[in-house]
């Protein structure tokens, strides 16, 4: 008999459709870690919503969680209908799916300004540096100097959307590999339950377009050059004991310090060589910065800090979520739209 979890599901139920994508694609391996956590975590997939946009990327809504909600936007228009999906009900948990063509070039905007009114949901951006749907031109996060067959040299230096999301107010920000299944589930989970925007950056190679070694988007580049940050390890709320006030500073290497999610839920992280210290926003962009300059591909949690009140909380939203109002709550009466007409004359 299947193994079930907390709400009785086994992992085959957290699945969907087959998926259409090229074999050996990385994006296969992040759905494959979004089942894993949503079983893990024992999500009710009628209180998810699944979002994407247009590319490879925004495909893979149809290979995960079935039995959830979903909405598949045009080009880089899933920022917009995420705020209005958030709005109407808070209540869902929302998981988007979208690409660096989708967010970096045709979407930025929209990505940026969902990140700057921190709306509360999961942003995984499967980032493999090419438009694999349209068969494979240089996206925005394109190794400056990459050389491609058929779309020759490019030019133009790429776009961190790692840092992009730190500098616009983003309050989780961590980047992954998509061959690296343990990291990114443990990831995936800590951003289910984070107050806010989480933006996980995941670089997930196009076996067909971009899997040279030389492209730092390639799945041989990554194994070889993966630094990871820290030891990532997701820890349930039934199993942490209450913490006091975590102090970061005097943590030796080798030892480890928890970051608490807003619903006392933790992940806990572990010092190494670099010293790094996730909740330093100034050492977070300094960090990123001199890992593009020297190409080291750093994965893990970049960037951490308590919670910011999200967009639902800046409108002052009813406790009840809009789409659970009734017609009477939401609609003024005659006498009522009489008296605001009247103070307009």
């Amino acid at each position: 008999m299947a193994q079930t979890n907390s709400i009785g599901l086994t992992r085959n139920d957290y699945k969907a459709a087959k998926s259409t994508l090229c074999p050996g694609c990385g994006h296969d391996s992040i759905s494959n870690q979004i089942i894993s956590a949503a079983y893990e975590l024992g999500l009710e997939q009628y209180k998810v919503i699944k979002l994407s946009g247009i590319g490879c990327s925004s495909k893979t809504p149809a290979y995960f969680l079935g039995g959830s909600h979903g909405f598949n936007a045009i080009h880089g228009r899933m920022p917009s209908v995420a705020t209005g999906a958030m709005l109407a009900n808070h209540d869902l948990k929302a998981i988007a799916v979208s690409g660096d063509g989708d967010s970096g070039s045709i979407g930025f905007g929209q990505f940026k300004h969902l990140v700057r009114r921190n709306v509360p949901m999961v942003y995984i951006i499967e980032n493999n540096g090419v438009y694999g749907l349209t068969k494979g031109q240089f996206s925005a996060t394109a190794d400056e100097g990459q050389v491609l067959k058929a779309y020759g040299k490019n030019e133009l230096p790429p776009i961190d959307l790692a840092l992009e999301a730190i500098v616009s107010g983003c309050t989780f920000v961590a980047r992954g590999f998509s061959g690296d299944s343990k990291q990114v589930q443990e990831l995936i989970k800590a951003a289910v339950h984070h107050e806010g925007t989480a933006v996980l950056d995941i670089i997930s190679p196009c076996v067909t377009f971009n899997n040279r070694d030389d492209s730092t988007k390639s799945y041989g580049y990554g194994k070889e050059h993966q630094i990871s940050l820290h030891e990532i390890q997701y820890l349930a709320p039934d199993y942490v004991e209450p913490k006091e006030e975590i102090v970061v500073e005097g943590v030796a290497e080798g030892e480890s310090y928890v970051v608490k999610m807003h619903d006392g839920s933790y992940i806990r992280l572990m010092k190494t060589d670099a010293n790094y210290d996730p909740r330093s926003r100034e050492g977070a962009i300094m960090m990123l910065e001199k890992a593009q300059r020297e190409q080291l591909f750093l994965t893990g949690l970049l960037y951490y800090e308590e919670p910011r009140i999200t967009l639902g909380q800046t409108e002052n939203l009813l406790p009840t979520p809009l789409a659970h109002l009734t017609e009477a709550q939401l609609r003024p009466s005659r006498e009522k739209l009489a008296e605001i007409m009247q103070g307009m004359m």
